[in-house]
């Protein structure tokens, strides 16, 4: 109740201003503001059995079925970044990034999953990428699960095999204490949502799995403790020396009440307790969401089950995950509606049953190339002050963030466009394309709502491998020809135009206020960044 009547309040009292035809915020990034782009092992590296790596689940995925993707292609070459991942540090140096978020490659380093057989030339791959963005001055900010789970450890059970979070626990151990002198900030896994609800809900993701009425249930507790595990290893033995950062990247659409009836209100509510709580809630908060364990646990019942199909956390495992968490990242890309409709009845167990709402998009909002990602820069700054007032969790790190068009273009100011509305809330000013949006969302939350967002990285560096959809779709900054045996890389305007804003702090031509020399007008500043 208490959060429905937030909702209520901050709906009433920011929906007259989401929808507004706004102008581009010229106020500067403050100075400790990191930005930077993204990518991700399976999508970039290529190199798929080179140099003693092993195979993952991906791989086998799309080796025995290439109709699984649009185009079907797979990531055995991508980018090729395993060979030119020195070409890659030199594009990121040129565009002044200042944070590069990639992930290592479980099965390169080791090649069944298991710590017992250590692969060298991996080990060498990642020190080296490491230490070259160092000299280049670029943080690395390391994911250590990108989906690309060891073959293995797919066929020993996945996600659905409680071993597996040991077997985690080992490889953070292992990547902690090869890479931790360098690296000091981590994300242990990427996007969980996704993973269980795609890979073991359905068959659209590896390991293609159709279990969306308790799979997706238990990969979620298995993933959440997987993460608990690494975390506490990290705190015990190397935060003393080694004085970085650890979290989890999750992911969400921002769910929009469909209108002010508290019924949709509390649609809205639930939409997202049930994607993003469903993680967050755990981690920060100590517990799955009530909403959640209220629900699953009542139709647990009436579907005939003597147990609930939500795995309960014991009191031993609430207090291992309760608070491991040093700031939250998360992944933003679009918005949707949601609206109340009259509770579904029992049938065969499903997710989406037992959450029991309405969802869908607002035709009017500009789409990208692909259905799911519509133009809703409004979200970022709803999301992140919903971030900041459920969870407290400090330090938000945007870890995310992109748009997708069609191959073959290069002058892609509907990019441009998304991001730069990022950092303000709203525009209909369709001129400079989407990256300036969303940019311009995120600057008012940190400066007019003091929320505590430290970085962002843009998804993502390159055109990539995009899963099941192939090299059909494209995110990148540089575009990259997935034809040229050479992988050529070429600047988009996008990325051009994102080069200039971290090279000038500031999302238009001239910019107010905070700026480069760190001491204009400080007391308009949130106290947080009054340093």
């Amino acid at each position: 109740m208490k959060l429905l009547l937030i909702g209520i309040l901050w709906y009433l009292a920011i929906i007259s201003s989401s929808f507004a035809d706004e102008n581009i915020t010229d106020r500067y990034f403050p100075a400790s503001f990191k930005l930077g782009a993204a990518s991700s092992a399976y999508q970039v590296e290529g190199g798929w059995n080179e140099d003693g790596k092993g195979e993952n689940m991906w791989d086998n995925f799309l080796h025995d079925n290439a109709s699984r993707v649009a185009d079907s292609t797979n990531g055995d070459i991508a980018c090729d970044s395993y060979h030119k991942w020195k070409e890659d540090v030199q594009l990121l140096k040129e565009m002044g990034a200042q944070v590069y978020r990639f992930s290592i490659s479980w099965s390169r380093i080791l090649p069944n999953g298991s710590t017992n057989n250590v692969n060298q030339a991996g080990v060498d791959y990642y020190l080296n990428l490491i230490k070259d963005l160092l000299a280049n001055g670029i943080e690395p900010l390391v994911t250590l699960y990108h989906w690309d789970l060891p073959e293995h450890l797919k066929e020993l059970g996945g996600w659905l095999n409680p071993q597996i979070t040991d077997y985690f626990a080992e490889y953070a151990r292992l990547a902690f204490s090869l890479y931790g002198e360098y690296v000091k900030t981590w994300i242990t896994v990427n996007e969980p949502n996704t993973t269980c609800l795609l890979g073991y809900g359905n068959t659209m993701d590896a390991p293609g799995l159709v279990l969306i009425g308790d799979g997706v249930y238990q990969c979620a507790k298995l993933q959440v403790m997987a993460h608990a595990k690494a975390y506490r290893i990290y705190d015990e033995d190397f935060r003393a020396t080694q004085r970085g950062k650890v979290s989890l990247a999750l992911d969400t659409p921002w769910s929009e009440p469909a209108s002010d009836d508290p019924l949709d209100i509390e649609a809205a509510e639930r939409e997202l307790e049930f994607g993003f709580g469903w993680y967050a809630n755990p981690i920060y908060l100590g517990d799955w969401p009530k909403i959640m364990k209220e629900r699953i646990d009542d139709r647990s019942k009436r579907e005939g089950l003597g147990f609930s199909r939500l795995p309960p956390f014991t009191k031993e495992e609430i207090n291992l995950i309760n608070g491991i968490f040093d700031f939250f990242g998360v992944n933003l890309y679009t918005a949707n509606l949601v609206s109340y409709t009259a509770d579904y009845n029992i049938s065969v167990p499903n997710y989406w049953l037992d959450k029991g709402n309405n969802v869908y998009t607002d035709p009017s909002w500009p789409a990208s190339a692909v259905d799911w990602l519509k133009y809703a820069p409004f979200a970022m700054r709803k999301l992140l002050n919903y971030i900041h007032n459920t969870y407290n969790p400090g330090e938000i790190f945007v870890t995310e963030n992109g748009w997708v068009d069609t191959p073959g273009i290069i002058d892609d100011q509907d990019r441009t466009r998304y991001h730069r509305v990022f950092f303000r809330v709203y525009t209909k000013q369709m001129k400079k394309g989407s990256l300036q949006g969303y940019l311009s969302g995120l600057l008012e939350a940190l400066l007019d709502d003091g929320v505590n967002v430290v970085g962002y990285t843009a998804w993502s560096l390159m055109d990539n491998f995009e899963w099941t959809s192939g090299y059909s779709n494209r995110l990148g900054l540089i575009y990259v020809d997935h034809e040229s045996p050479n992988r050529t890389r070429i600047w988009k305007a996008s990325g051009k135009y994102y080069k200039n804003v971290i090279e000038t702090r500031c999302l238009l031509d001239t910019c107010r206020e905070y700026g480069l020399d760190g001491n204009r007008n400080k007391s308009n500043l949130p106290e947080f960044l009054r340093i």
